[in-house]
């Protein structure tokens, strides 16, 4: 690892002033202290940001904040979140293990790269790691990658559970720019789709910082889940995974919420399948038809054609496991 400063501030004004391009944050180091190791990000300074952040989570007129120092383990445990926001808890108990969750941010889940090997292999070709060197993924081992919304230039996927649910509730994110403005980005524009500048991972302001998450009111708390699937039952990302939220009348649908991980550059959301789900009966054969929508117009790689029989099967499980919940 190479050698590098290491700062704690106490507040965002002195945090901020210490932001440049070879400056890194650090909250809970779950995902930079591996890029350090690997020699992805080579930070001469490194501020550490815990005590000048929000660390907690608070309801503001029904709609829920979560400050950007809550650990993971905090959001899956939080009995606000588990009587109003299910779906969050659910979401953060597929991903990592009780270690990594103890430790995660939420600002840092958010921000967190993608876990593509070849990014991860300072040996290869990696537009996301060196811009303009070449995806060694899209002709080479991309089973683990997108099915949509890619590029030649990059097809890695985004890894967090969270992020998920996140942007299936219409999160908000809230930040604070280098000149000390807050700022609000809607969770569905937050991430990017990796284009000709896969490097950039999100809409983030250059050296701002998240404040916190806001997740407005909601009628999904009775009719919801979370379903991953993964190589291995727990520590590994997902093939795909379905954040699915019903909001019903008797048996009618009034309103769906559905997104997926593991399948693109960025959380994703089907809105379309949203609303052809609007109004119907919940029934197999209705789920099963949103399901077919979500996977008709993809296009696998190579090697992760699997996926979208995957994909398919998990979006109708999801929806069924929410007439469960």
């Amino acid at each position: 690892m190479k050698p590098f400063d290491f700062i704690k501030v106490t507040n965002i004004k002195t945090a901020l002033s210490h932001k440049n391009e070879h400056v890194q944050y650090i909250a809970g180091g779950t995902n930079l202290v591996d890029l350090m190791k690997k020699n992805v990000h080579l930070p001469d300074t490194v501020v550490d940001i815990n005590d000048a952040l929000i660390g907690l989570i608070d309801m503001h007129n029904k709609n829920m904040h979560i400050g950007a120092m809550v650990s993971n383990t905090e959001i899956a445990t939080d009995t606000k979140v588990l009587k109003d926001f299910p779906l969050l808890a659910k979401a953060v108990l597929a991903g990592a293990s009780p270690q990594i969750r103890n430790m995660a941010s939420t600002g840092g889940n958010i921000l967190q790269r993608t876990r593509c090997p070849y990014f991860y292999d300072t040996t290869t070709d990696c537009n996301k790691r060196e811009p303009g060197t070449g995806c060694s993924a899209y002709a080479g081992e991309n089973r683990m990658s997108a099915l949509i919304g890619y590029s030649k230039d990059c097809v890695a996927v985004h890894p967090s559970d969270l992020c998920v649910a996140f942007v299936a509730l219409d999160a908000e994110v809230h930040i604070i720019t280098k000149n000390h403005k807050e700022a609000v980005i809607p969770f569905q524009d937050f991430h990017r789709l990796p284009g000709n500048n896969p490097h950039l991972d999100n809409n983030l302001p250059e050296h701002a910082l998240i404040s916190f998450i806001k997740i407005p009111e909601n009628p999904f708390a009775k009719h919801c889940a979370y379903l991953k699937i993964r190589d291995r039952a727990s520590y590994a990302f997902a093939l795909v995974s379905v954040a699915a939220a019903l909001h019903l009348d008797g048996n009618r649908i009034i309103e769906a919420r559905l997104a997926s991980g593991g399948i693109a550059h960025k959380p994703w959301r089907w809105l379309e399948a949203e609303g052809f789900l609007k109004g119907k009966n919940a029934t197999e054969a209705v789920f099963s038809q949103a399901a077919a929508m979500i996977v008709a117009d993809m296009q696998p790689l190579a090697h992760n054609g699997f996926k979208v029989g995957m994909l398919k099967g998990a979006v109708e499980s999801a929806l069924t496991q929410c007439l469960l919940a």
